[in-house]
Order: C-alpha cells, then structure tokens, then sequence
C-alpha cells in the first residue's frame, strides 16, 4: 500500500505540474513580486534601522506572505471535487492525492520566498544587517517568508479541501486574512481570550521571527519595552520557526480527514 501511495504522489505531483504550466500559474509569481513592491515603496527608508518602523513593515511583508500563500491553494482541491470523488472510487490515496498538492506548493512556496527577500533587499540594502541570529540575515528572512507563506498555503488547502465550491473558498478567504491580522498582536493590544488566540495565528509567529532576526530591540528609540518574545537567541528564533511548521502538518492532516468524506457528497 505504501508503494502504492508513493506512486499516486508522483503521478498527481506531476498533474499538478502540468496545470501550473497549461492555466499560467506562473502569474502568481508577478503577483507576489507586485504586492511586494508595493509595500517596500511604502515602508519607508527607516526600515531595519528604526523599531516602529520595522515593525510596520514587518507586520506588512507578513500580511503579504499570508496572502500569497492562502492565495496560491484556496480553490485548488474544491475545483476539482467531482473528479476527486470519482477518482476515490477507483482507487485514488486521498492520502496521495493532498500531499502531492502539499509537495507542490512546498516548491512554489520556496519560488514565492525569494522572490519576497530580493525585492525586499534591493529596496532595503543599505539599513538591513548583514547577519541575523545564527546566519546571514538574508537567508533567516529567506527561511521566515518561505515558512509564513507554506504554512499559509497548507492553510488554504485544509480550507479547499473542506469547503465545496471554488465560490465558497473565496468567500471564507477574507475571514481567514482578517482573523490573522488582526490576531497577530501588531494592530490591536490583545489579553484574555484574544491573547490565546493569537497564539494560534500564522501572523504572529511570522511577526516574531522577523523582529528577532533584525533585533529589533537594538533598534532606536531605546526606551522601548523590552519584549521576551524578540529576544535575540537561536532557540527564539527557532520557536518560531517550528510552530507555524507545526501548524502546516495539522492543516495537512485535517485537509486529508475532511476530503476523505468526499464520497458523501450529494452533488
């Protein structure tokens, strides 16, 4: 059976590569670069080197990887529901089909990121610190987009492997990009309730990683607050690295449960 699997992986891992290629998925990788040049035009130049600042723009890449990656998977499975239904009857993994989907958007995801970091660099060369916590800060942004974005993505594949209909997944979309905005702790002070919430968002992870890679809290002005959360150390950094990982194989294992009643459809 595992062999078997493995095989379906392949053979949908390849289907997926030929729909990239015949509908022009290549577009979405304009997109990012265009959403990422927008927000470095207005950034600032205090970006990197003045903490609110950095905040901001932080908080504003981050937005933007959450969009790119839920953008990039929200309609990919329910799409394709009638197919998948009939395909599961005779003998399609649903186990290989979802990760054959996961596997792809790890590599777009990847494409995504350093697109993200080039234009990110090119505009913010000259404050930004040539290392981060343990490696070239380049790099540990490199690593912090590509994780915001994959974790995201695998995110709008649970959802598009709940929901039935291409129309319903793009509705649910700006819920799902507002409850991690707005959870993230940047734009609202957050306690009781919404504090532990918030520490179920992508946002806030991806918000932390970024601080703690540029060390924010050496940033003027000094009288800031100091945050535990932005500590300068590699297990920090790491923390923040794995939940959000973590979360992308929850989302997977969920996206797998959830398709695996497709064949109780009444469509």
């Amino acid at each position: 059976m595992q062999s078997a699997k493995k095989k379906q992986i392949k053979v949908y891992f390849g289907k997926c590569m030929r729909m990239f290629v015949n509908e022009k998925g290549w577009k979405v990788f304009i997109s990012s670069a265009i959403i990422t040049l927008l927000i470095c035009l207005v950034t600032g130049s205090e970006m990197f080197k003045e903490y609110y600042a950095t905040k901001n723009g932080a908080f504003a890449l981050v937005c933007a990887c959450i969009w790119i990656g839920i953008f990039n998977s929200i309609q990919s499975v329910c799409k394709e529901r009638s197919i998948i239904k009939r395909e599961h009857r005779s003998g399609m993994y649903i186990f290989s089909y979802v990760n054959a989907h996961a596997l792809f958007e790890l590599i777009q995801s990847m494409a995504e990121a350093i697109i993200v970091i080039i234009i990110t660099t090119a505009f913010n060369h000259a404050n930004m610190p040539s290392m981060g916590v343990f490696m070239p800060l380049v790099l540990e942004l490199t690593m912090t987009f590509f994780i915001i974005i994959y974790s995201s993505d695998l995110l709008g594949l649970m959802i598009s492997c709940i929901v039935k209909t291409p129309q319903t997944a793009m509705t649910i979309m700006p819920f799902v990009l507002i409850l991690q905005l707005i959870m993230s702790g940047m734009i609202f002070e957050l306690s009781g309730f919404t504090e532990g919430l918030s520490y179920l968002m992508i946002s806030k992870y991806g918000m932390d990683a970024i601080c703690i890679s540029t060390n924010v809290q050496s940033m003027t002005p000094s009288y800031i607050a100091h945050n535990s959360e932005y500590d300068y150390n590699f297990l920090n950094l790491l923390k923040m690295w794995l939940l959000p990982l973590v979360f992308a194989v929850v989302y997977d294992a969920a996206g797998m449960l959830c398709l695996s009643f497709v064949d109780k459809d009444k469509r």
